[in-house]
């Protein structure tokens, strides 16, 4: 074990050990001047029992582990994993994926886990991703957070990485899990709103409680409305530790790097979709992996010696800090490849039970205090989703290795076991009479699964480490690490948010808070919500406020911002075509070949399904209507010459909407012959307008006739950015 180096966060430590009373009372100065206000009734367990403290499980020193003695925790805990049957109470809608997960390297110099040790061997996975605060019922576009769960089926038994699409979280302790999502699902006394953070006790809960700061600029971000499951980012959230052969331990943040980049819906598009196909990203999902063009992501680590632990100016084991790229670069050690998708949805992708604590020998636990409760958790809620203690049995649960103890009997139970014993010692089971059949933890060398030695503080005590303290130096790491046009559309979600709220003291707290991220943010923020001036005093006012023990200098963060991720591919993007008749059937056949050569995917829209009649006399199947298929649905538009009828889609208002939307939500467009007159019409900037030399960023033009060798790589190279956010004029653009 490493011993920890004499910083003044240690000193503070031992300082706030040595000044526990025999109350088990808080050291001074640890939380704000202004007293919580008294409870007319005092908090207590179901068994009328009043405590003290709702904010700290009990653990065994500040930065030690949460101990199973903890009744509170447990009660509270196990009767919200039960409060809904049989939907999940969180992560309810998902859609999962069976596939396989390959190493590229034998990792054995850090872990002994066999399928991060094994290179050419492939593990079968079943990944699921899911919105977390709606029911099964809601729509997939929702602003939230986003799980990503894998279960690993190795050799060793199952593993199980539970993670989400952001590397942090609203909490620090698990004990708070409840209280955070009573607040942000639907309001007990109406059910409304459904799948939505833009109501009052979400926001509530979030400003009196100012360790959310973090998870909220990344809530507020395009993070939260990925264009796809497919491109979105994993993360394992928690600080995990790897173990090698020889014991030796080190520190573990796990990514999920998708190889199509990071990208992200507009939020109006993310509006517009929740009406027009509900099912946007599990249909995404599903028909990507059966047109054969799999998903695939880097599994990622950022390895932290065991003796490096205190090195950094936050706390390793905050659930709501990251490790910055930076500092501890992303070593991406294997690939994950998603190639079937489930024969049955219930059967799969709702039976399907992940759990934190499902591990290998090899991956262990750290002291991180929102993880020690997650460990409980999952089991628990399991039981009453899944009918009762066999969930393991189930199919999609079951591991693909060998399996054997004496658990016996329960609801459901799949396996037939035979002869007279059920229990350990024994001397009657293994046929060697007289021989004793003993798992003491006395064999050596240990088989499977062996904790790691942890030498632990003391006492014990209801206490968050001091150096859990800082809640807004990352969240402003965030802030001046997005671009210009991340951080208008940051700062358009808070006020989305916040104006839906009835209750103006909320919105001012945030803004309050927010005020300890960025001033001209806050600012920002504050100017359209009727509120007064951010206040970054009055928020220190509140029981809830923490001051880091350190001032902290903090720097962009280049890896925070989804802008330079994209890997220069257009594969699986979605091109519209827009037809009418006497379209160029020349034209839209070599841009359609193009695109396929690309990997990217056309479809052909018109007023009306059949054929048009191209300009040569043959005739062109549409596969689309533009009623039916809205443009909020595609990554890019291309409009061919239409010879003399160019006029019929210039009068057509669904064409001119169609075209208008992907324009003011940044898409790349092109356009050639008389298909740009259509731009023309609706005020896009053309390059033959005087003094203009480029049209917008984004749109790519050709004249009639033939077209140029660069029209189509030109096409190609603006999809490949995805969004085109500096464009001028869009507040003007009526769609």
């Amino acid at each position: 074990m490493a011993k920890k180096p004499d910083t003044p966060a240690t000193q503070q430590l031992a300082q706030d050990q040595a000044d526990f009373t025999a109350e088990g009372a808080p050291p001074p100065g640890k939380v704000a001047t202004t007293e919580p206000v008294a409870l007319a009734e005092p908090l207590t367990t179901n068994q009328g029992l009043a405590f003290p403290d709702n904010h700290n499980s009990l653990k065994a020193g500040a930065r030690g582990p949460t101990l199973l003695e903890d009744f509170i925790l447990r009660e509270k805990i196990t009767h919200f994993d039960h409060e809904r049957i049989p939907e999940r109470a969180v992560h309810a809608r998902g859609a999962g994926a069976h596939g396989f997960f390959e190493v590229y390297e034998d990792m054995s110099g850090i872990t002994k886990a066999g399928f991060l040790c094994n290179p050419g061997v492939q593990t079968p996975v079943f990944a699921r991703f899911s919105t977390v605060a709606g029911s099964r019922g809601s729509a997939d576009t929702a602003r939230d957070a986003r799980g990503f769960a894998v279960k690993f089926y190795t050799a060793e038994g199952n593993y199980d990485l539970v993670g989400n699409n952001i590397p942090v979280f609203f909490i620090q302790d698990a004990i708070k899990f409840p209280d955070l999502v009573h607040a942000v699902k639907p309001e007990p006394h109406n059910e409304i709103p459904q799948a939505a953070s833009a109501h009052d006790t979400f926001w509530d809960f979030v400003t009196l409680v100012p360790e959310s700061t973090h998870m909220l600029m990344w809530v507020m971000s395009d993070r939260a409305i990925p264009r796809s499951l497919r491109m979105m980012e994993g993360f394992g959230v928690h600080t995990f530790k790897l173990v090698n052969a020889e014991g030796l331990t080190s520190f573990v943040k796990f990514h999920w790097k998708p190889t199509l980049g990071v990208h992200a819906l507009a939020w109006d598009e993310a509006q517009k979709l929740a009406g027009k196909d509900a099912d946007f990203h599990r249909r995404d999902l599903w028909e990507a992996i059966e047109a054969g063009q799999f998903p695939e992501w880097e599994l990622g680590v950022q390895i932290v010696p065991e003796e490096d632990e205190f090195r950094f100016s936050f706390d390793l084991l905050d659930p709501t800090k990251l490790l910055p790229e930076e500092l501890v670069p992303v070593r991406r050690i294997g690939r994950m490849v998603l190639n079937r998708n489930p024969d049955n949805y219930f059967a799969e992708t709702e039976q399907v039970a992940f759990h934190p604590g499902h591990l290998v020998p090899g991956i262990d636990f750290s002291n991180d205090p929102l993880l020690q409760g997650r460990l409980f958790s999952y089991t628990d809620t399991q039981l009453s989703r899944l009918g009762g203690a066999n969930f393991h049995e189930l199919p999609i649960n079951r591991p693909q290795c060998p399996m054997h103890n004496f658990q016996r009997d329960g609801i459901h139970r799949q396996q037939v076991n035979t002869g007279q014993v059920a229990y350990e010692p024994n001397t009657l089971a293994n046929g060697n009479p007289g021989s004793e059949f003993r798992v003491d933890g006395k064999q050596v060398p240990a088989q499977g699964f062996t904790s790691v030695p942890e030498l632990l503080e003391s006492p014990k005590l209801r206490q968050r480490s001091p150096s859990f303290d800082d809640h807004f130096s990352q969240a402003r790491m965030f802030w001046i690490s997005q671009t210009t046009a991340e951080q208008d559309h940051l700062v358009a979600a808070f006020q989305f948010e916040l104006s839906k709220l009835g209750t103006p003291a909320i919105r001012q707290r945030l803004v309050d808070n927010l005020a300890h991220v960025d001033a001209e943010l806050a600012a920002r923020v504050a100017a359209p919500l009727g509120i007064n001036p951010p206040d970054a005093q009055a928020a220190t006012q509140w029981p809830g406020f923490r001051q880091a023990p350190h001032p902290v200098d903090v720097v962009a963060s280049p890896a925070l911002s989804m802008a330079p991720t994209s890997p220069g591919s257009v594969a699986t993007r979605q091109v519209a075509i827009l037809v009418c008749t006497g379209v160029d059937g020349t034209a839209v056949a070599a841009v359609q070949q193009a695109l396929k050569d690309a990997g990217a995917c056309s479809k052909i829209i018109a007023a009306t399904l059949g054929t048009v009649e191209m300009a040569d006399g043959g005739h062109l199947a549409v596969d689309c209507t533009l009623v039916t298929t809205p443009s909020v649905v595609f990554d890019a538009v291309y409009l061919p010459c239409l010879g003399m009828h160019a006029a019929a889609l210039v009068a057509d208002g669904d064409a001119v909407h169609f075209v208008l939307e992907a324009y003011k939500h940044c898409k790349p467009i092109a356009a050639s012959g008389s298909g740009t007159g259509l731009l023309a019409s609706l005020g896009i900037t053309m390059p033959t307008d005087p003094g203009v030399t480029q049209p917008q960023p984004g749109v790519v033009l050709a004249a009639a006739g033939e077209l140029p060798a660069t029209f189509v790589p030109e096409f190609i190279q603006a999809m490949k950015k995805h969004r085109h956010w500096d464009r001028s004029g869009l507040s003007t653009v009526p769609a």
